[in-house]
C-alpha cells in the first residue's frame, strides 16, 4: 500500500474512467474520497481502499479538490447543486466528461455564484488507456490552478496540456472525437474488407498495424476485431451516442462540414439498434460485417458482468 504524502481529493463517478482514476491517485499517494449513484461501483471501489462518501455533498465537505467523470449532463447538475448547497469552502471542480459547452458553462457560472472554481479538463482516452494512464487530459479555466493540479493530474494521466480559456478543453475533445469515431469506422471497414478478401483477421490488424494506414484508434480497437468480441468496453456504444451528438450538434453551431463524421453515424446507429449498445464502440465491425454477409460463428457475444462508464 502507498504511503500517504498527499492531500485529499474527491472523484465523483466510478466508473470506467472514474474508477481507473481514484485508484491511479490512491497508488500515487492521495488520500481518495469517492462517489458513485450505483451501490455496486461503491462497494468494488471501497475494496480497493478508496473511502466511499454517502454523498457527493458530503464528499465536498471532505475534499477540496473534486473530479467529476459523469455519462449525462444531468449527473453532472444535481453534482453542482450538491456541492453547491454543502456550503463548503472554496472546491476547486475538474470536470473531465465529455459534455455539450452550454451544460459546462451552466455548472461553471453555478459553482463560480458559490465561491468555487470549474475546470473544463476532458480526457483523450478510452478505458483500458485510463487503467495504464495513457490519458492525455485537456484542461482549460483557470491557469493558476491548472498548473498547481499538475501533480495530481500526473497521478493518472500521460500528459496534462493548458488550453487556455474555459471551454477549450472541450473543444479540442471535440476535435480529437471527431477522428476517433471516423478511425474507428475505418478500421472496421479495413478488417472487413480484409475478410471479404479471404485474409485471416490477425494477418489483417499485424499488417496493417506496420504500415501507413495504422492509427491510435485501430491499435485499440482491431484487436477487439480480429477476436470479433466486444463485450469488455472500454467505451460502450450507448455512452459514445451521446459524444456524437455533442460532436454533431458543435459541428453544426460553428457551421463546419462533417462528411466523414456524418458517414460514420449510421454505422453507429445500426450497432445500438442490433443489440451492442452495452459493447464496445468496436462492434461497429459486426455491424459492417453483417453488410457484408460474413459469419464468424459468433452471432450473440457472450456477455460478462458489466462494468460503469464515467
Amino acid at each position: 500500500m502507498a504511503v500517504r504524502k498527499r492531500g485529499a481529493v474527491g472523484v465523483v463517478g466510478l466508473g470506467i474512467m472514474g474508477g481507473a482514476f481514484a485508484q491511479h491517485l490512491r497508488a500515487a499517494g492521495w488520500r481518495v474520497i469517492g462517489y458513485d449513484v450505483a451501490p455496486a461501483r461503491r462497494r468494488a471501489l471501497k475494496r480497493t481502499g478508496i473511502e466511499i462518501a454517502a454523498d457527493a455533498g458530503e464528499l465536498a465537505r471532505r475534499a477540496p479538490t473534486i473530479i467529476v467523470s459523469l455519462p449525462k449532463p444531468a449527473a453532472l447538475a444535481a453534482t453542482v447543486a450538491a456541492i453547491v448547497e454543502a456550503r463548503v469552502p472554496r472546491r476547486v471542480v475538474i470536470e473531465a466528461s465529455t459534455f455539450a459547452l452550454d451544460d459546462k458553462a451552466a455548472a461553471e457560472q453555478a459553482l463560480r455564484k458559490a465561491g468555487h472554481v470549474l475546470l473544463d479538463c476532458p480526457v483523450s482516452g478510452t478505458g483500458a488507456q485510463a487503467k495504464v494512464k495513457d490519458v492525455v487530459i485537456y484542461a482549460s479555466g483557470d491557469a493558476a490552478e491548472i498548473a498547481r493540479l499538475r501533480p495530481l493530474f500526473a497521478a493518472f494521466s500521460r500528459a496534462v496540456h493548458d488550453l487556455g480559456a474555459f471551454g477549450n478543453g472541450s473543444r479540442m475533445k471535440y476535435v480529437a472525437n471527431l477522428l476517433v469515431a471516423i478511425h474507428n469506422v475505418a478500421s472496421a471497414e479495413a478488417m472487413v474488407l480484409g475478410m471479404k478478401a479471404g485474409l485471416p483477421p490477425q494477418l489483417v490488424y499485424d499488417q496493417v498495424r506496420i504500415g501507413a494506414g495504422n492509427s491510435r484508434v485501430f491499435e485499440l480497437r482491431a484487436p477487439m476485431m480480429v477476436k470479433g468480441r466486444y463485450d469488455d468496453p472500454t467505451v460502450k456504444v450507448s455512452l459514445w451516442r451521446k459524444d456524437l451528438d455533442v460532436i454533431g450538434g458543435f459541428a453544426a453551431a460553428v457551421e463546419a462540414p462533417t462528411p466523414l463524421f456524418s458517414a460514420s453515424l449510421p454505422i453507429y446507429a445500426a450497432a445500438m439498434a442490433s443489440g451492442h449498445g452495452a459493447d464496445d464502440t468496436a462492434a461497429v465491425c459486426a455491424v459492417l460485417e453483417a453488410m457484408a454477409g460474413i459469419e464468424r460463428g459468433r452471432s450473440k457475444p457472450r456477455r460478462r458482468r458489466r462494468r460503469g462508464t464515467g
